[in-house]
Parts: structure tokens; C-alpha cells; sequence
């Protein structure tokens, strides 16, 4: 599955954020709520409108991000 079918950024839809395409379901709150501990079966049954498959691309577009994010550090 390729996370970029599912996850979309338009201005026009939370000034930008990366949401759930056909939603305005951020990747952030998906993350956010699996992240409090929510099992995927109470996200998908509080938000009909996406799938599994919708929550698996937010697990993997932010773990892309992730990959690409550098620290460098500083001279002490």
C-alpha cells in the first residue's frame, strides 16, 4: 500500500496539514489518538468514514518524516 494514495496536503483543508483524503482527518490526530492508547478498532468505529488501510498510511507517512528528519549536534 502506498501511503501517498491515502494522505493528502491542501491549503485549503486544515491550512495544509496532511489529513485523510476525503476527510478533514488530520495524520496527527490519528497518530495522537493511537498514541493515548486507542486501539484501531475504537478509531475506526468513532470515524466511520476511513478504513485500516487510512491509518496504516498515517503510520507510515509519519514514520517517512521521521526517516528524513536529521539532528545535528551542536559544538559544545
Amino acid at each position: 500500500m502506498n501511503w501517498q494514495e491515502r494522505i493528502v496536503i491542501d491549503p485549503n483543508i486544515l491550512v495544509g496539514k496532511p489529513t485523510i483524503r476525503g476527510t478533514r482527518l488530520a495524520v496527527e490526530f490519528i497518530i495522537d489518538l493511537l498514541a493515548e492508547g486507542w486501539p484501531e478498532s475504537e478509531v475506526l468505529r468513532n470515524y466511520p468514514g476511513i478504513t485500516s488501510e487510512d491509518i496504516q498510511a498515517c503510520l507510515r507517512y509519519a514514520s517517512k518524516l521521521l526517516k528524513a528528519e536529521r539532528v545535528y549536534p551542536l559544538a559544545v
